[in-house]
């Protein structure tokens, strides 16, 4: 088994990637929007843009996911959420999902996603 973290800093990693030989799983840190600014379908859009980045310096993409938990600051946003996430997950590959409302770390984040992909061996 080999552990590989990404983009790590004192307290969290972007990114950790566990290989198993047969397996990798990826692991992705709460991803927040860049610009806290914009209302919840933008900073879902960017968030979901930043996890499409991620997963490909692993040669993965959003049907690789297995497993994502959705941060909302309130549920008010639950519907205007799941319409871009709806745009973005693909047909037959929906992984398993939880979405909870939280207090996120700053007031102006609307969303926090956290995920998990699970692909192939290393090439």
């Amino acid at each position: 088994m080999n552990i590989i973290r990404h983009d790590m800093g004192p307290r969290f990693s972007e990114m950790v990637t566990v290989d198993l030989g047969a397996a990798r799983l990826l692991y992705l840190s709460g991803q927040v929007a860049e610009n806290p600014s914009l209302d919840i379908t933008g900073q879902m859009r960017e968030i979901l843009r930043h996890i499409d980045r991620l997963l490909a310096m692993q040669g993965a993409t959003k049907k690789d996911l297995v497993s994502v938990t959705i941060y909302l600051r309130t549920v008010g946003d639950y519907a205007a959420m799941n319409s871009v996430w709806d745009e973005w997950v693909p047909a037959g590959h929906t992984p398993a999902r939880a979405t909870v409302g939280a207090k996120l770390i700053d007031s102006e984040y609307r969303v926090e996603i956290q995920a998990t992909a699970a692909i192939g061996p290393a090439p």
